[in-house]
């Protein structure tokens, strides 16, 4: 349900949530998180202009996050870069809204998965899913284009 850019957007402010004491430099943050370098340098700035990240020059310079990771919560930053996507209407009608007055053919069985899908997004910060014991195998790289096979 999520588009690409705020996916590799949410990978990339974990990864920056899980070392929240350090910069990270935009090239590593790109190799931990799995994001094209090119595609996240275009989140970042966004990200930057948000208030999430800060950018920080100098010897012990890159990222990092403006706020604790346990006061982002997911849907900040998906609403950020998905707008009025991030909250899903109707799963049949397209643009158009039902309820439960004027239901879709799907409004009963797709209602509780969209409650939540978005609960979800509201109760959880990037602190909640930045310390899975095994967060090192969650995000997997991004496999470059340019890679020969």
């Amino acid at each position: 349900m999520l588009s690409t850019t705020a996916e590799y957007a949410l990978r990339a402010l974990i990864s920056l949530a899980q070392e929240p004491d350090s910069a990270t430099l935009g090239r590593d943050l790109a190799v931990s998180s799995g994001v094209p370098a090119n595609y996240l340098s275009k989140i970042l700035l966004d990200l930057k202009k948000a208030g999430f990240v800060q950018a920080v020059r100098g010897t012990g310079g890159g990222y990092r996050l403006v706020r604790p990771p346990g006061e982002v919560h997911l849907m900040e930053v998906v609403e950020l870069i998905d707008g009025v996507a991030a909250r899903p209407g109707c799963f049949l009608a397209g643009s158009d809204a039902c309820s439960d007055e004027d239901p879709c053919l799907a409004h009963d069985r797709w209602a509780a998965v969209r409650d939540q899908y978005v609960a979800f997004l509201e109760s959880t910060t990037l602190e909640d899913v930045s310390e899975h014991p095994f967060r090192h195998r969650l995000m997997k790289p991004v496999a470059s284009r340019n890679t020969p096979e």
